[in-house]
């Protein structure tokens, strides 16, 4: 059995034209000397943007596409996304290198990029046994994916050229109105309304924080390429689509909604996509004090951070949900977002019914 992240299966209703992406690769690519034609498969992870990988006999790459169906006007930006990739490996070597953006539908439908394919261990739900880590590895595995959080919050984003990314001028504010219309027009009648949650992120709103950064925005040990050679090492970050400039702590908050520990009730595990419930993983609280500490911040009011990222995730769960809803996509797997939906909800009141802010 391989631990390094395989491509599978091409998704009905999801499948590619490989004699027209070869034409164009060989076209834009001509230094790479390709032959033959790619054989095409897709990557099973991910619920928003999809991938595929391409495989030459003398080459690999990962192809990225937008999801088909509806989707937010703003969202899947697939010339951002390879602008990110190109610009922010300057600053932070852990973007894998980008080579062409397609704007032209009429090679594959829609616009879509191709970049280099690291190969490399994702941990998903569960810790590999094959991996064979002591608590104190897993630690300081984890230990070492917080450091890489604060080690691209501290990127000098103007000196990648990427100053203009985003506007951390009144991001805080712009995100929860972002995300509560986003919300808004994917709700269905099955969803909640969280109403009192966003009432309340609104009511308690900080300031922005004082030193802006790069934020991911999807930071999770899902996006973590791991070397196969040595798993203590990280040596990669995906899905940079969401990427912009702004506060750190919202993007910490982002990070924690995915971050399930072990003493979590039942239906939250159920929900759980990285080993984060694994013997000598952090829990949140730990998680926090340990960015805290490396980025020498004060952080004395997570609560909102944290609530703000349950929201957030309920949106992009709700976004996926609505188009499979609507019959826009047949994955079955988003058929059980409702039910996460919901269960985000409770827990983000949860949080609210025990904060002192």
């Amino acid at each position: 059995m391989t631990l390094t992240d395989q491509a599978t299966q091409i998704r009905q209703g999801e499948e590619l034209d490989a004699s027209t992406i070869d034409a164009y690769l060989k076209q834009q690519l001509p230094a790479m000397n390709l032959s033959g034609t790619p054989e095409i498969s897709q990557f099973p992870g991910g619920a928003s943007n999809l991938t595929y990988l391409l495989r030459y006999p003398e080459q690999e790459f990962v192809l990225r596409r937008p999801p088909f169906g509806r989707r937010a006007k703003s969202a899947h930006d697939m010339g951002r996304e390879f602008r990110i990739l190109n610009q922010l490996n300057a600053g932070f070597p852990y973007c894998p290198k980008a080579y062409l953006h397609c704007t032209d539908p009429a090679v594959i439908g829609d616009e879509f990029y191709v970049m280099q394919r690291v190969n490399g261990i994702i941990l998903r739900s569960d810790m590999p046994a094959e991996l064979n880590f002591s608590a104190e590895q897993t630690r300081a595995l984890c230990e070492s994916f917080i450091d890489k959080l604060v080690e691209l919050h501290n990127v000098d984003y103007q000196a990648c050229g990427l100053g203009d990314l985003g506007n951390p001028q009144g991001y805080v504010k712009r995100q929860i109105e972002g995300w509560t219309d986003r919300y808004d027009k994917a709700i269905t009648p099955d969803a909640p309304s969280w109403q009192a949650v966003k009432q309340w992120l609104h009511d308690k709103m900080p300031a922005d924080h004082p030193k802006p950064g790069i934020v991911h925005n999807d930071y999770r040990f899902d996006n973590v390429l791991l070397n196969p050679d040595n798993p203590m090492q990280i040596i990669g970050v995906l899905d940079w689509e969401l990427t912009t400039i702004g506060d750190p702590l919202m993007d910490l908050g982002n990070t924690l909604a995915y971050w399930i520990e072990a003493s979590d009730p039942q239906p939250m595990q159920l929900m759980r996509r990285q080993p984060s419930n694994a013997a000598g993983m952090l829990t949140r609280a730990e998680f926090v004090a340990y960015y805290a500490e490396k980025a020498g911040l004060k952080i004395d009011n997570f609560d909102y951070y944290y609530c703000y990222g349950l929201f957030r995730l309920a949106g992009i769960v709700q976004q996926i949900y609505y188009r499979y809803y609507h019959g826009q996509t047949q994955d079955k797997r988003f058929a059980q977002f409702i039910m996460m939906n919901k269960l985000l909800e409770q827990v983000a009141l949860n949080v609210i019914n025990q904060s002192t802010l």
